[in-house]
């Protein structure tokens, strides 16, 4: 509770100093296990999406497995590729992967949409992690009260990324206070709470609360969020997900019942690379998706 409390702080500081001398910049959280993580190839990239993005910066926190003690280091830097699976990161410098997520071209998407603005993405997911402590995965859980290894669990590596993030005032090292200013919540997960009935079923609980404690580590309760549904491969014609039907329902679930909410249905259309990860172009599809319907969502919340 102290850690959540801090970051409330961290977060409240930069909202309310925006005074003379400061800069506005809109602020995207990217969560989720591997399909945010992000399988595609850096060299199948189309060069619109290969160079460094003019105001548009990320913080990918450290991907973690629970227990350990890095997650959710990191540093501000331009956004480039390289932020797929394999990132890390020790808080003093990135090393970027060969692989890439939706990030590029959600942020491309979201740039076009918000021409005059600059775009701060905060970045924190991890491969094989579920959001039901009964699950059992090696990674980790996002539940906030599971007790992995040293007390530490995916939720807390989130938070660390959060509390990272913004404790710095000057994203761009321009000389001017950067004001964060949070305005959408994308989230791809939920292949790893597929294998029971009883895991399953629960995931619509899950997942409100999940995201009401987002919401809450970044001040604001009405935050937009896009959800992506997720996909089964049937490699070679067997279902990788026993009960991914139920984890449909609940997410279908979940934005009929939030109206700040919507899903990202596309990876029904994907192939595969193997028998949980998209092929390269699905991560640009799914970026530029995810980005239509968190503006949508905020063009329809201005006008309520």
């Amino acid at each position: 509770m102290k850690t959540f409390i801090t970051i409330c702080h961290l977060v409240f500081c930069s909202l309310a100093i925006a005074q003379d001398k400061t800069e506005t910049v809109r602020l995207f959280f990217l969560g989720g296990q591997s399909n945010m993580d992000g399988f595609g190839y850096n060299k199948d990239l189309p060069d619109s999406l290969k160079t460094n993005f003019e105001n548009v910066f990320i913080f990918h926190g450290n991907p973690a497995i629970g227990g350990e003690l890095d997650g959710g280091l990191g540093i501000w830097e331009k956004l480039k590729p390289g932020h797929g699976t394999g990132f890390k990161s020790d808080g003093k410098q990135n090393r970027l992967s060969d692989r890439y997520g939706l990030e590029l071209s959600f942020a491309k998407k979201m740039k076009s949409l918000y021409p005059n603005d600059k775009i701060a993405i905060i970045k924190y997911s991890r491969g094989g992690t579920s959001i039901d402590s009964m699950a059992q995965r090696k990674p980790g859980c996002w539940e906030p009260d599971y007790n992995a290894n040293q007390g530490i669990n995916q939720y807390d590596h989130f938070l660390a990324t959060i509390r990272n993030a913004f404790r710095e005032r000057d994203i761009d090292k321009n000389g001017i206070e950067d004001v964060l200013m949070p305005t959408g919540i994308v989230w791809m997960q939920g292949e790893a709470d597929t294998d029971t009935k009883e895991i399953a079923n629960r995931y619509l609980y899950n997942l409100k609360r999940l995201m009401d404690l987002i919401r809450a580590s970044l001040l604001t309760d009405d935050l937009p969020i896009v959800i992506g549904k997720i996909s089964d491969s049937w490699d070679k014609g067997d279902k990788v997900y026993p009960y991914e039907e139920l984890v449909h329902y609940a997410q279908e679930e979940y934005v009929k019942t939030d109206k700040n909410a919507a899903i990202v249905r596309n990876a029904k259309f994907y192939k595969f690379t193997d028998r949980w990860h998209f092929v390269s172009q699905a991560y640009i599809d799914l970026g530029v998706s995810f980005a239509e319907k968190l503006y949508g969502l905020a063009m329809k919340k201005s006008n309520q």
